[in-house]
């Protein structure tokens, strides 16, 4: 019989040893669980910085874009009218030389 009560408390022991390294084992997990929520949750506020700071660069890339072309189409206006005030001239004095021409024969 003694010998059968120091197997129960052997194995009661062995047990008992067994639980209180799942439970430390558990504490453990549960801090790895609370320390990677946090991580994740540091990861996603970087993400939403950067979802922010993606649509500002992408507004700032749209409004350079639009510059660039109202600068180009200022440009080729601007060249546009220099051709037109280039041709005017060159009409006037073609005018100017027929009117000459005109006026010696007739």
């Amino acid at each position: 019989m003694m010998k059968d009560m120091f197997s129960f408390t052997t194995v009661l022991l062995g047990i008992e040893f067994k639980v209180r390294k799942l439970i430390e084992k558990c504490h453990s997990v549960e801090r790895e669980l609370i320390e990677a929520r946090q991580e994740n949750q540091k990861l996603l506020d970087i993400i939403e910085k950067q979802k922010e700071e993606i649509n500002k660069l992408e507004e700032q890339n749209k409004i350079l874009i639009l510059r660039n072309r109202l600068d180009t189409t200022e440009g080729d206006s601007v060249k546009v009218k220099l051709k037109i005030n280039q041709l005017i001239r060159e009409i006037d004095k073609s005018i100017e030389l027929l009117t000459k021409i005109d006026g010696r024969d007739g």
